[in-house]
């Protein structure tokens, strides 16, 4: 178990900005000596003297000659990022100047930094749990407006404090049934068993409504695979050019005109679906056709939802109805849309026997929106509603299956009258994966493995 630690000997140093070209860039170091090291660097005043939050214009020399003219950010312990001394230089975003100012931060006593260190040692000077943490990576890496708002709930320490509220509850409970343990020859009950009940009744709920939600947060960071399939002509690449409003793909009277398939990247309400328009379905004797067909059959298998496009004046119902059960046979999420609708006028009433059918033309871009809505409540199963906590962790949803199976446990048990002492097993067996999301029992090789996916400098 790793418990929150103090102050790091060393004091670690990276550049905190994206690689690159930029008007400016920042250095930060984290550390005892982080303060020290700048001084070494910085005669135009001595930072040691200065009051921490505060900003020092001066230019950075080493070995004798002037590296930039810089700006100091100082940050006492324990009012920093990192629960350290921190100094942050901002300087011009030059390659070779952030380049020489790491160099002499390394030759004045600092060490380079690890991937994720500087919010490794915040979560380990007890400055963030691990959820909160791991959230800091999420929101770098986010890139819509869902995606951003659940990283900045969970940072903020939303899914935190749900946590904590039951596992307190439970803490109460877990400590009032072994304390009947030690008066067993008494045979009296200290823990209420009917609120004990209600709670993990609605415990339940909570996890069970958390849980679900993984599928959502999976969907708004990751996004969703998306394969437009069909027949070779039904529309597929105009479709893609009108769901992205440009001309990405080649639009021809010639079946068979896509040979490979196409990828491009579209959001739609805050979700990001990589849109994939694959080679017409068919049976064909060009080799190049065939190995086309072959990897459209491919990312259908591979797709989190498949857009199966039909010419409604070429297909039947029952061409159709058959390759919705080839989809249902092999478990594959699809959205049913019949395109061309401008040349066949009754194409509702023809298909009217199929549940859940959308009519649109792709090239007339009519009807397009409701796909794209149809698209979104797809993949979330409702409306995105990010003010609530969503789990997006993968490592969150595991320990959560766990807290839930755990719970049942102990109605189970309540309700086939136990004794005390399995009851407490169970509950005990809550607390712990309740404290391993939060990162309470973990250890040092696990931890290094969640940072050393973030980016280096944060």
């Amino acid at each position: 178990m790793i418990g929150k630690l103090g102050g790091h000997e060393d004091t670690i140093v990276a550049i905190a900005t994206a690689p690159g070209i930029g008007a400016i860039a920042v250095i930060r170091l984290s550390g005892t000596a982080a303060i020290a090291i700048t001084d070494k660097l910085f005669p135009s005043k001595s930072l040691a003297a200065q009051p921490g939050h505060t900003l020092h214009f001066g230019a950075l020399h080493f070995e004798g000659r002037i590296i930039d003219e810089v700006v100091v950010s100082l940050y006492h312990a324990p009012r920093s990022y990192t629960g350290e001394e921190v100094v942050e230089i901002s300087c011009h975003g030059s390659p070779y100047i952030q380049a020489q100012i790491v160099e002499a931060c390394v030759a004045s006593g600092a060490r380079m930094a690890k991937p994720g260190e500087f919010t490794q040692r915040a979560f380990l000077n007890g400055k963030l749990d691990l959820t909160q943490a791991e959230s800091v990576a999420d929101l770098i890496a986010s890139n819509t407006a869902a995606s951003h708002q659940t990283a900045i709930q969970q940072m903020r320490g939303g899914f935190s404090r749900e946590l904590q509220a039951l596992r307190e509850q439970l803490i109460r409970f877990s400590a009032l049934i072994e304390l009947e343990l030690d008066f067993s020859q008494e045979d009296v009950e200290f823990a209420d068993r009917t609120a004990l009940y209600q709670l993990v009744n609605s415990s339940l709920l909570e996890v069970s409504s958390l849980v679900r939600s993984f599928k959502a947060g999976n969907v708004i960071k990751n996004g969703v695979n998306t394969a437009i399939i069909g027949r070779p002509n039904a529309g597929k690449s105009t479709l893609l050019n009108t769901l992205l409003n440009e001309n990405r793909a080649i639009v021809s009277d010639i079946a068979g005109t896509t040979r490979d398939t196409i990828e491009e990247v579209l959001n739609i309400g805050g979700i990001l679906f990589r849109l994939i328009d694959t080679a017409g379905i068919r049976e064909s004797t060009d080799l190049i056709e065939s190995i086309g067909v072959a990897k459209s059959l491919e990312k259908m298998r591979e797709a989190g939802i498949v857009v199966y496009l039909f010419d409604v004046a070429e297909l039947s119902v029952e061409d159709v109805l058959s390759q919705v059960a080839l989809f249902e046979a092999e478990g594959i999420s699809y959205l049913l849309v019949g395109n061309k609708v401008d040349l066949l006028a009754d194409a509702v009433a023809k298909f009217a026997s199929i549940p859940g059918i959308l009519f649109i033309s792709a090239k007339d871009h009519s009807l397009v929106g409701a796909l794209k809505d149809r698209l979104v409540a797809s993949v979330m199963g409702g409306d995105i509603n990010t003010e609530n906590t969503i789990i997006t962790n993968v490592r969150h949803y595991t320990a959560l299956q766990e807290v839930f199976s755990s719970l049942e446990d102990v109605k189970r048990g309540m309700d086939d009258g136990v004794p005390g002492d399995l009851l407490a097993l169970d509950i005990r067996r809550c607390l712990f994966f309740l404290a391993d999301i939060a990162g309470e029992v973990t250890n040092e090789d696990r931890l290094d493995y969640i940072f050393s996916k973030f980016c280096i400098g944060k």
